[in-house]
C-alpha cells in the first residue's frame, strides 16, 4: 500500500465500489469525505453508470449520510447529453439503455424513436432490460447509416456478492452483428469526462486526486488528465490485477481513510 504525503484541493471519487457498494457506504467513507469537506476540500463524484440521474445519485449519498447536491455529481449520461448537444443537436436517437438515460436525453431535447430508418444515432449503455428486439433495431438503424456512440464501456458493475454485466456487453453485441465499431465512448476514461469534471472544479489537474476501484477507467482517466490517482482495493480490482497491469496508480489504498497523509 502507498498513501499520499500531502492533501489535495479537490478529491474526485468514483461511486460503485469506491464510496459505496449496493446500498451501504464502504468502511471509512463517511468520516473521510466528511473530514475533507470540513477542511474546505472540494469533493466531486463520478460514475460511468447511467441507470440513475445525477439527482438520484445525490439523493442516495445524502440518504447515506453524505449531503450532496446534484451539481457535485457527474455521470456518463450527463456527459452524453453534452456530447450530443455539441456534435448532433436535435438528433433522433435509439437508446439501448434504461429509463433514467432515456429521460435525461428527452429532457435535453432529443427525440427517441424505434423507427430504425429515422434514427440518427444509436446510443449503447448499461441496460438490464436488453433484449433481442433492441439489438435488431440497433442493427437496422446502423445499417441505415446511423452513428454509434456509447455512454461507457465497463465490463461489469460491482454489486454485493458479485457483479452485473455492464455496457461493454451491449457494445460488443452491436459491434458483432453490424461489423461497426463504436465511434465514441464518453464516460471514463475519455477526455469528454475529464473535460466535464475539470470544468466543474475549475482547478489545475495537479491539485486534484482521482480515487476509484478500476484501473482501466478511474486510474487511467486521472493519469491521462495529469491528476494524482488512488486505486482503492474495495471494488473491482485485486492486488493480482494491479500487479499484472501496465496502468499503475500514484497510490494504492485499502480504504478511503488511507487518503490521509501518513
Amino acid at each position: 500500500m502507498t498513501t499520499p504525503t500531502t492533501l489535495y484541493d479537490a478529491y474526485i471519487f468514483d461511486l460503485d465500489g469506491t464510496v459505496y457498494l449496493g446500498d451501504g457506504l464502504l468502511p471509512t467513507a463517511l468520516e473521510t469525505i466528511t473530514r475533507l469537506r470540513q477542511l474546505g476540500k472540494h469533493t466531486v463524484f463520478l460514475s460511468n453508470n447511467p441507470t440513475q440521474s445525477r439527482q438520484a445519485y445525490a439523493h442516495k449519498l445524502t440518504r447515506l449520510g453524505l449531503p450532496t447536491p446534484a451539481s457535485s455529481v457527474v455521470n456518463s449520461a450527463t456527459v452524453m447529453v453534452d456530447f450530443l448537444q455539441q456534435h448532433m443537436p436535435g438528433a433522433r436517437l435509439f437508446v439501448v439503455g434504461e429509463t433514467a438515460l432515456c429521460t435525461e436525453l428527452e429532457q435535453a431535447g432529443f427525440t427517441l424513436t424505434e423507427d430504425a430508418a429515422a434514427v440518427d444515432a444509436v446510443i449503447a449503455s448499461f441496460d438490464r432490460t436488453f433484449v433481442y428486439r433492441k439489438l435488431q433495431i440497433a442493427f437496422d438503424a446502423i445499417r441505415h447509416g446511423a452513428r454509434f456512440f456509447a455512454t461507457n464501456a465497463d465490463r461489469y458493475c460491482p454489486v454485493p456478492g458479485g457483479g452485473e454485466p455492464d455496457a461493454a456487453a451491449m457494445i460488443a453485441a452491436i459491434e458483432a452483428c453490424t461489423n461497426t465499431p463504436v465511434e465514441a465512448v464518453v464516460g471514463k476514461p475519455s477526455h469528454y469526462m475529464i473535460k466535464a469534471v475539470l470544468g466543474l472544479l475549475n482547478l489545475p489537474p495537479a491539485r486534484c486526486l482521482m480515487t476509484g476501484d478500476r484501473l482501466e477507467t478511474d486510474v487511467l482517466m486521472g493519469l491521462e488528465a495529469g491528476m494524482a490517482t488512488a486505486l482503492t482495493l474495495t471494488g473491482a480490482t485485486t492486488q493480482a490485477d494491479l500487479a499484472a497491469s501496465n496502468i499503475q496508480p500514484t497510490y494504492v489504498i485499502h480504504r478511503l481513510a488511507d487518503l490521509w497523509p501518513a
